[in-house]
Parts: C-alpha cells; structure tokens; sequence
C-alpha cells in the first residue's frame, strides 16, 4: 500500500468528493464505481486474511489467572464460608450486570476483542483482589490502633491508593499484550471500566457475605442498596480515568515508558475520586452522606456520562475521516462513509440489508466491523504508533472488500 498525493480519483456517480482531503494514492486495482468488480472474489471473504499478533491474550496469562483465582475462591471459602460466599456471589451478579450492559453501550461503536474483554473483568475480579489482599496484610502493622482513625486511614488512604494501582497494572499489561485494540480513550475506558466492575464484584461477594454472617439475611438490604443501586459505577468510574489517560497516550502516539506519565495522571484522579467517595462515609451524621452523594457524586456521574457521549462523538468523527481517505482513494463511495459513520446510517444499512435475498443483515454487520477496525487502524498508522499498521490496513482493506463483495453478490 503506496502513500502520496497526486490522485486522480475515479469519476461517476460514486466518484470524488472534494470534502475528502487525501494522503493516498490509489491502488491500481481499486474502483469504487463497479464495486461488485473488486479484486477480492466474494467467495474468498476470510482467506488469507491474518491480522498481526496485539490483539489476543497469550495462553500462558490465562493459567496464571486461573491459579490466582483458586487461592481467590480459598480465601473467600476459608473466610466467609460456602453459604456466605456463594450467596454474596448471587447478590454481586446484579451489580455486575448493571456495570456490563453500560460498558456494552459505550463499546458498540468499535466493539474491542471479546478475550480481552474477559481478561479486563478477570484482572479486575482475580489479580487486583490478590494484590489488594496482599499488600493490606503487609500493611496492617501500619495502620492505627485507635478503631476510628483506623477505619478512616484503611478506608480513605489505602484503600484507593493500593486498588487504583493495582487495577492500573492490569491496564497497562493490556496495553502491551493488546497494543493493536487500545488505540484510544474511549478504548481505554472501556477496559478500564471493566476492571473496575471486576474488582467491585469480588469486593461485594466480600461486602454482602460478611453482612450475612454478622447481620443476618434482614440486614442484606441497606448493604445492597448503597453499593448495588446507588453505587454499582463507582470503581468502573475510577479506574476509567486510568484507562482514559492511557487511551490518550495511545492515540498520541506515546509508546513503552512515554506512557508512563499520563498513566500516572489518570491514575492520581482514579485515586482522588476514590478516597473522595470512600470520605464521604466519614462526614458528619449518616444523613449527610446523601447531601454530599447528591452534590457530589451524582454530579461527577453524570459529567462521566457527557464525557463519553462527547467521545462517541469524536470516535465517530474519526471513523468518518479515516474512511474518507479511502473514500478519495476510490474504495467507499461517499454514500458509504455516511453509511459507516452514523449511528443512523448503521441502522438504516441494516434494514436495508435484511431486504436483500436471504437476508444479509448478518453480512452487513460484518462489513460495519471491518470498516470500523479499518478506520481504526488507519488512525493508529498515522499515529505513528505501530510500524506495523500499515500491514494491518492492507489485511484489513482486503477483508472489508471481501465482505462488500459478499454483501453485493446475486
């Protein structure tokens, strides 16, 4: 694949369109026009089409989780029983799920690798709640002997600081083992909000099991309305400030250590915020924790909210340029960037494709993906972030074209 200016693109109906400014030269055997004419044969969608490594999980980190998460389930055993660990595990899912269906929302724009996915939600749920187990036993030694300040100190000072860093490492190892998906912020606070939900799921199986055993079964509903109904985005809300900072040093370009700085930035607000909800617990009479939640920390929810809606915007802007430079190259029509990057557009392609013979709304979906992770990688090629982008977008080119072929096909 050749860059360059000096473009003559193709003529016609599906022709240029000067709105998209070009740093491509066109392939010579591309031509948008007669798209059924592409070089890829439709009946060859997925051969020979191999993304390169950046984007899986290697198998050895999935034993190691596994091992984690056996010492996991014998603390919770050991500590709280069969009874009360699989009764708070019950009353956890709620929360969880809660926490999913909204990272699931946010995702649907450019769906990341289901692996790491999962591996996001096991980091946060097996090897923080390790790693936080940990260090608060080497800890303890430390920590107050006076009963009040050693809630306070535990819960306000430790606390953040050990959680937020341990989930923050997994980050970063996501960053490095999925360096070709978290390629910006909108990435980055996906992963991280999954962390973090991960992380408040074992800590409630915790929460809602020591409640039972001390309080009994009638004690379960205060519990479960603090930390399920008003708080279930609390840590995904943290650790996303994580993930965002190392999105943004994703897109900037920045790469090994040059992450590091903004990582700490985003990990110092993950802190702040946690110690400023877990604080808000300590202040004044137990009505008071209402009025800071109201002044507080529903604010903050809902700036998260804006925050993510303006970058579901500026990922869909991004799509759209990235697409229209292919677009002025000759290999989408307008028509079919306004299709990709819309949320309408994507909507109306898809019941238009469930019209066409045999239903091909399955196809049209597959089509929407490639051309979304096409974008994608275009934007980390010219990041300049991964040398090999460019092997990536020529893999990815083909793929797209293939499943247009297929899409069109009689």
């Amino acid at each position: 694949m050749t860059y360059g200016n000096g473009l003559t693109p193709p003529t016609g109906d599906y022709g240029y369109q000067p709105q998209y400014a070009s740093p491509m030269a066109q392939p010579q055997w591309g031509h948008p026009a007669t798209i059924s004419q592409a070089p890829v044969p439709p009946v060859n969608v997925f051969a020979n089409v191999t993304m390169k490594s950046g984007r899986h999980v290697p198998w050895w980190l999935w034993i190691i989780l596994g091992f984690i998460l056996i010492l996991v389930i014998a603390y919770f055993i050991s500590g709280l029983g069969q009874g009360a660990s699989t009764l708070g595990f019950i009353m956890a899912l709620a929360p969880l799920a809660i926490v999913i269906s909204g990272v699931y929302l946010v995702d649907r724009w450019e769906p990341e690798p289901l692996r790491l996915l999962i591996f996001a939600l096991a980091w946060g749920g097996i090897v923080s709640i390790a790693l936080t187990l940990l260090v608060a036993m080497a800890t303890d030694p430390m920590i107050p002997s006076d009963p009040e300040e050693a809630a306070f100190v535990s819960a306000v000072i430790r606390a953040p600081i050990v959680e937020e860093i341990s989930k923050g490492l997994g980050l970063l190892l996501i960053m490095v083992i999925g360096k070709r998906a978290l390629d910006g912020p909108i990435d980055g606070v996906v992963y991280g909000a999954l962390v973090g939900a991960g992380f408040a799921f074992t800590e409630n199986i915790q929460y809602f099991g020591v409640q039972f055993m001390t309080g009994g079964s009638e004690s379960l509903g205060p519990i479960f309305f603090m930390r399920g109904i008003l708080s279930p985005f609390c840590h995904a809300m943290f650790t996303a400030c994580t993930g965002y900072a190392l999105g943004l040093a994703s897109r900037k370009g920045r790469q090994g250590a040059a992450v590091l700085p903004m990582f700490f930035v985003g990990l110092l607000a993950a802190i702040a915020l946690h110690a400023l909800w877990n604080g808000s617990t300590f202040v004044g009479e137990p009505g008071t924790f209402f009025v800071l939640y109201g002044v507080i920390q529903v604010p903050l929810f809902i700036t998260f909210i804006v925050v993510i809606r303006w970058l579901k915007v500026e990922e869909a802007r991004l799509t759209r340029a990235r697409l229209g430079d292919y677009a002025m190259a000759g290999w989408f029509t307008p028509q079919e960037v306004d299709m990709l990057a819309t949320k309408s557009g994507r909507v109306a392609a898809k019941r238009w494709a469930r019209s066409l013979p045999g239903d091909r709304t399955k196809v049209m979906k597959r089509f929407i993906i490639d051309a979304n992770e096409l974008a994608a990688t275009r934007q980390r090629a010219i990041s300049g972030r991964d040398p090999q982008a460019g092997i990536d977008e020529h893999v990815l080119l083909q793929r797209t074209m293939a499943t247009r072929n297929q899409l069109l096909s009689r």
